[in-house]
């Protein structure tokens, strides 16, 4: 039996890229989690200038960065799905879903095309080879 889980929606009145897994919405970073589930599962993106371990990741963050800006323009609107949860950073970061007019997640969009991989804790990034 599928339980459906209702999402907040967050209004965001400025919305931008961060880098490939993490949007700021109204000032706040939020951490995209895709289909995932809080702490258990979701998607990572290679990690932008100083935070990059290698100058191929840098390279690679800078064009799923680029990939989500413009899925954040996606013509038929975004939704910002608050899971109620919120990463285990400094930060603590709203952990949403980014669905796009079409009902697509962004994230999924973003695996497909290969400007992501699926998360799981303690997972080796395979950015740097």
């Amino acid at each position: 039996m599928l339980t459906l889980i209702a999402a907040t929606v967050i209004s965001c009145m400025q919305l931008s890229a961060v880098d490939g897994d993490t949007i700021k919405c109204n000032g706040q970073n939020m951490r995209l989690i895709g289909d995932g589930v809080p702490f258990k599962s979701g998607i990572d993106t290679p990690e932008t200038g100083g935070l990059a371990k290698c100058a191929r990741e840098r390279m690679l963050g800078k064009e799923a960065k680029k990939r989500l800006a413009e899925l954040l323009r996606d013509p038929g609107g975004v939704r910002i799905e608050d899971t109620g949860q919120v990463d285990d950073t400094d930060q603590r970061r709203p952990l949403v879903r980014v669905r796009l007019g079409n009902g697509k997640l962004a994230e999924n969009v973003l695996l497909q095309e290969g400007h992501a991989i699926r998360w799981r804790p303690k997972m080796k990034r395979p950015w740097c080879g």
